[in-house]
């Protein structure tokens, strides 16, 4: 088994939280209860984060195409991040967890966004675990805003100056992703920042995810070789270098 020390470890860890409508319906619980059961496997996860030393935590909480869920769906998630926002800023901030939160707020109700600034204020200055909520947020976009912030500066188009314009300007680019529930894709999550990120897909639904499930995908991560478009070295190559 590898050892889950730091230089195995990746430094940035995004996570798309999938299921947890299946999960309820398949206890015969409405929806609300699988999405409160998120929630939970939100706080665990946050806190395997915090102690495995992840410095970089990025979680997909509600999408631009979330809107389109039913109303009452779409006013219990809002309610529980609320719930969320009040109960959970008072220990983000004693554990030393900075609060993110990027995506439009425009459409979010003026008491959320208010709660939102005042935990980032809240956690700014804290330095153990970087948490980044996804809030009707889209790749696309990101992309799209960045684009015109890039050209209403005057920079000169490059990379660097395009990446300082997108809403993780602030966020190094994430090593790994994890979706859970068995699907296979990003659902226009990060897609300019993952251009060379891991992936790793579980079958277990949301709710059910935890500490075990994140040290799993940590590993599985140690044994990946990452090259970054180039090669793998060769053994003459590595021995060389000392490795």
């Amino acid at each position: 088994m590898v050892a889950l020390v730091p230089e195995t470890l990746p430094k940035h860890v995004a996570v798309i939280m999938d299921g947890n409508g299946r999960w309820a319906k398949a206890r015969g619980l409405p929806r609300t209860m699988g999405h409160k059961s998120g929630v939970d496997a939100a706080r665990r996860t946050v806190q395997a984060a915090r102690e495995l030393g992840i410095k970089y935590l990025t979680l997909f909480g509600f999408s631009n195409e979330n809107w389109s869920r039913p109303e009452g769906e779409i006013g219990d998630l809002m309610g529980l991040l609320r719930l969320y926002l009040r109960s959970e800023a008072a220990d983000l901030h004693k554990n030393g967890v900075r609060l993110r939160v990027i995506g439009r707020r425009d459409r979010l109700a003026e008491d959320i966004v208010r709660m939102i600034a005042e935990t980032e204020k809240l956690t700014a200055d804290n330095t153990v675990l970087n948490l980044t909520i996804a809030l009707d947020y889209g790749g696309r976009q990101d992309i799209v805003q960045a684009i015109r912030a890039l050209v209403e500066s005057g920079k000169p188009v490059t990379e660097e100056n395009f990446a300082n314009c997108l809403m993780t300007a602030e966020l190094p680019e994430p090593d790994l992703l994890v979706r859970t529930s068995g699907e296979q894709r990003i659902s226009n999550f990060l897609l300019w920042q993952c251009a060379y990120t891991e992936f790793v897909f579980t079958d277990l639904l949301w709710p059910d995810f935890g500490r075990e499930q994140l040290e799993d995908a940590v590993r599985v991560f140690a044994q990946r070789q990452r090259r970054f478009g180039g090669v793998e070295p060769t053994q003459a190559e590595t021995s060389r270098s000392g490795g």
